[in-house]
């Protein structure tokens, strides 16, 4: 009889420091806005829009024939309708949207060969066979393989396709984006009038964005913002008899005022460095917004083991909450686990403004606990949100899937840069099954519950830390008593304070408790009940006088 195999466990890799943010973008309001500033923003923002529009569709049409002097030719092209500064603009937004939709063409052909690859693998065994955790089994019945091999025919179609758009250069965007395009046929369902959806179309199609320029004027020449919040615009060539100051130039009536950031902002524009400015309009609420961003070198890390230094927040990250736990320099759980509540469905706006709330309730509690990092999961659910990988978990689908791991992971290095705290990245592998096996237990009280993700944050915690996740080493093979010594890895064997090896068990009571009169709850040694075991301070001494009265 053959011995079963061992479990084959994946490397996990090392704990590292993320790299902090590397550019900031701050929000503010144009109030007291003026029938007149509106009429101008609206018509430069579809003149440019109109001209973004056409350098769009010429840069599509070169596709993987594209170089500079095609770059300069367009670039010359809309300078003659605009500005050189509007037109350097245009082209940069330009080849930024072609560089993010080869990107996005690349995860796609990524994303339609693991479907590939699983529906081979589950068509090619026979019906009815389990699946393990590695791989999934064959199909339930031979209805249901039947239309996985339709399916396979449709994915392989679709591979194909996009392989040779992409060896071809061809990328398929739209400005105005494609949920909005496509919700012109679904006006119903997303409960829009045909007149309403065409003032949100209009809206994202404007373009009314300029790149900063240091050593310029408060660091933008085409918009430009004082210290004191007064906005002004260089109006395109066509549109420069609406110019209310010099150099063609208007001024809005409306100023401006950052309350977030804003002395970072105002100390950069005060020495001419570069700021970018985008004006937008919300059609839903019917206001103006402005947007500063700028680049700043990225925040250096601190290195790991200064890090571990004031011990660690381990935080597992969950379709609802943050589970977190406080762990001390060796490793071991600090007072409660604390779970930070958030609500993923509803709006996009709604989602995120929850993520910021929740990720802001853990930076304040990890500062308050004097910790100098936060270990989090390195997640990436990219190749685990197919069906053709989970088949009929459709709920599992829409979890793994709901969860925002890569703006939640963006948000919380920015936000935790501002407030001093680095972020430790660690391998998400294994740490909610082992940290259910070895912690989960142990410390529930009647006054404590502990979940599985709870937890998960303890395992995540010491992994950062660089302890394994199980609590203590096994005991000798040949006994389980304490004869080799109490031994643990909580703590290495040059750390002060550490748990030593157990005392004697002749020793225990002796060194438990200061069994003296005066201490309270304790009870002083006393003379047995017995006569046999009788105790006495007294001496007997023979007399042979009995003394009388």
């Amino acid at each position: 009889m053959s011995e079963p195999k061992e479990k084959q466990l994946r490397t996990i890799d090392a704990p590292f420091v993320a790299l902090g943010p590397s550019g900031v973008a701050i929000r503010g309001r144009l109030r007291h806005f003026t029938a007149e500033d509106d009429k101008v923003l609206r018509l430069v923002g579809e003149h440019l829009g109109s001209l973004a529009c056409r350098d769009l569709a010429a840069r599509c049409a070169d596709a993987g024939d594209h170089n500079a002097e095609k770059w300069a030719a367009r670039k010359q092209g809309l300078t003659a309708e605009s500005s050189s500064r509007w037109a350097g603009s245009i082209t940069k937004a330009t080849h930024d949207q072609w560089a993010l939709s080869r990107r996005c063409q690349l995860a796609h052909i990524q994303g339609l060969e693991a479907g590939v690859r699983t529906l081979m693998h589950r068509l090619s065994l026979p019906i009815g066979e389990k699946g393990t955790k590695r791989a999934a089994g064959g199909y339930r019945s031979k209805g249901e393989w039947f239309h996985k091999t339709r399916r396979l025919t449709i994915l392989q179609h679709r591979l194909d396709t996009a392989r040779a758009d992409r060896e071809a250069g061809v990328v398929h965007v739209v400005r105005g984006g494609r949920k909005l395009l496509n919700t012109r046929h679904n006006l119903g369902k997303a409960q829009l009038t045909e007149t309403e959806w065409r003032r949100r179309w209009e809206a994202e199609r404007w373009f009314l964005a300029a790149d900063g320029e240091s050593g310029k004027r408060f660091g933008n020449e085409t918009i430009r913002v004082t210290p004191d919040g007064e906005i002004s615009i260089k109006l395109p060539a066509p549109l420069a008899d609406l110019a209310n100051a010099r150099h063609g130039r208007y001024v809005l009536t409306s100023k401006i005022a950052f309350a977030h950031r804003g002395q970072e902002w105002a100390d950069r524009i005060e020495a001419d460095r570069a700021v970018a400015y985008r004006i937008h309009y919300d059609v839903e609420r019917g206001r103006w917004y402005l947007t500063a961003s700028w680049q700043r070198p990225v925040v250096q890390t601190i290195p790991l083991e200064t890090a571990r230094a004031k011990g660690m927040i381990g935080v597992d990250t969950n379709a609802d909450h943050f589970a977190a736990y406080q762990l001390d320099v060796h490793g071991n759980p600090v007072g409660d686990p604390h779970r930070f509540h958030y609500d993923l469905s509803g709006s996009a706006d709604h989602r995120d403004a929850q993520i910021r709330h929740a990720i802001t309730q853990v930076l304040h509690w990890a500062k308050s606990c004097g910790v100098a990092a936060i270990a989090i999961e390195d997640l990436d659910f990219t190749a685990g949100k197919t069906r053709e990988k989970h088949g009929r978990k459709k709920r599992f689908r829409q979890l793994i899937s709901g969860i925002p791991t890569g703006k939640l992971k963006a948000r919380l290095i920015s936000m935790a840069a501002g407030m001093d705290l680095s972020i430790v990245a660690v391998d998400p592998a294994y740490t909610s099954m082992w940290g259910a096996q070895h912690w989960r237990k142990p410390l529930v009280t009647p006054r404590r519950k502990m979940t599985r993700h709870d937890a998960a944050g303890i395992a995540i915690g010491r992994r950062a830390l660089g302890h394994p996740i199980r609590r203590r080493t096994a005991p000798p093979p040949q006994h389980q008593s304490d004869a080799a010594g109490h031994r643990t890895v909580q703590a290495g064997p040059v750390a002060r304070g550490r748990e030593e090896t157990r005392p004697p068990v002749t020793e225990r009571a002796h060194d438990a408790h200061r069994r003296t009169g005066t201490q309270q709850g304790t009870r002083a040694t006393s003379a047995s009940k017995t006569v046999r075991d009788a105790r006495s301070a007294w001496q007997w001494v023979q007399d042979s006088l009995l003394l009388t009265d």
